[in-house]
């Protein structure tokens, strides 16, 4: 659910980092930086503007984080997500009403993936939504979009039907680190209480890291399994530097946005701004299982049942290039001189060592092994669809 950010997006789905990042200047030098910023220039990152925020693409480079993350751990910092506190008696049926999950199904300890969306059944967002007591939920929402998101839920909330709801930005209440991989769970059990085993995913507890107060969240965005920690921000340096050392010995490593972006790729999820965004709908971007149309009314419900009832036009699906080259964001589909798609997200996989993206296309075109061309810089790349997600970790 990570938010676009321009220069960003053309390293991973374009051009090279010399075309794109250009040193700190008084120019970006109002860029805001997380608790964390410190920690990320004694690990020799390299520190670019991503969504108003200051963050590490990378520190030794993207394709051993990619690797470090599929076979051992990586330390993330995602302290520029926002989140916001909804709170009341009517809580619940304010979230039922705005968002198109079913909240009443979460009780107090669990999380699920929503959306913001219009009446016309697209993306304002993507957000997840955590259930902290039966009148208190977390909602935490992309970087880019905190703003935004803000307005929309808190404008709704004021004019919820007899109020009962309050909302309010908490964003600068949390830094946020995510431990990542298949000795995630080591790592944080050996700094905490807490009986990690008995947190499924997409469960939550609150506890302690290494003394610290934290949310840990069995969530991630890269596919593997591992920990999303909420921590006051004062905090999150020491529990940084805490969470490297003891896991060394495990094989963890920071890893930056560049390998998290190739990493949630391969896992077939979602970023805002390039796969989903205000002209897709969850039919579209095969996101229906985040749709409960049988929960009652929600913002966009009538469009999305209108949508489905006429059935879609063009769909999300996965491809790998059978032609030497990489389809970038914004790559075309063709069909002839035609252009009748487009590459929302395209990589050359670390862990497949191949290249593949997402791409919308007809239905026609959608079903899986099915001949792709891709218009990318003045040739023609052939490519199939493949199903997603490219990558499944092992249970």
């Amino acid at each position: 659910m990570e938010p676009v950010a321009p220069g960003f997006l053309a390293l991973l789905h374009g051009k090279k980092f010399r075309d794109i990042f250009r040193p700190m200047t008084e120019d970006n030098a109002k860029l805001a930086r997380t608790p964390l910023y410190d920690c990320h220039r004694e690990a020799g990152a390299r520190l670019v503007p991503f969504a108003g925020w200051e963050m590490p693409v990378q520190y030794v480079g993207v394709i051993e984080e990619h690797h470090a993350v599929r076979q051992a751990a990586g330390l993330f910092d995602v302290s520029h997500m926002g989140e916001f506190r909804v709170q009341g008696p009517a809580a619940e049926a304010f979230l039922q009403a705005l968002t198109p999950n079913d909240v009443t199904k979460l009780t107090p300890g669990r999380a699920h993936y929503s959306a913001l969306l219009t009446e016309e059944g697209t993306y304002v967002d993507d957000l997840l939504v955590y259930r902290r007591s039966s009148e208190e939920f977390l909602v935490v929402v992309n970087a880019a979009n905190i703003a935004t998101d803000f307005a929309w839920v808190a404008g709704r909330a004021a004019a919820h039907p007899g109020g009962g709801v309050a909302v309010e930005n908490v964003s600068d209440q949390y830094a946020l680190l995510a431990v990542q991989g298949p000795r995630a769970v080591e790592i944080v059990q050996g700094l905490t209480d807490a009986d990690l085993d008995a947190i499924r995913y997409y469960r939550f507890a609150e506890g302690s890291v290494a003394g610290v107060p934290a949310i840990l969240s069995r969530t991630g965005y890269t596919g593997e399994d591992g920990f999303e920690l909420y921590v006051p921000p004062d905090a999150a340096a020491d529990l940084w530097r805490e969470l490297l050392r003891v896991g060394a010995g495990a094989g963890l490593q920071p890893a930056g946005l560049g390998a998290r972006d190739t990493l949630r790729l391969e896992a077939g999820m979602a970023l805002y701004g390039n796969d989903i965004d205000d002209t897709t709908t969850p039919w579209e971007a095969g996101l229906d299982w985040t749709v409960k149309l049988a929960a009652g009314d929600f913002v966009g419900r009538a469009a999305l049942m209108a949508q489905k009832e006429a059935g879609i036009q063009r769909k999300l699906v996965g491809f790998e290039l059978q032609d030497r080259g990489i389809a970038r964001h914004d790559h075309t589909v063709l069909e002839g001189d035609a252009v009748v798609g487009r590459v929302t997200s395209g990589t050359f996989s670390p862990t497949f060592q191949k290249a593949l993206g997402l791409a919308y296309v007809p239905v026609a075109l959608a079903e899986p092994g099915t001949a792709l061309t891709l218009g990318v810089r003045n040739k023609r790349l052939a490519a199939v669809v493949v199903e997603t997600p490219f990558y499944r970790r092992a249970k």
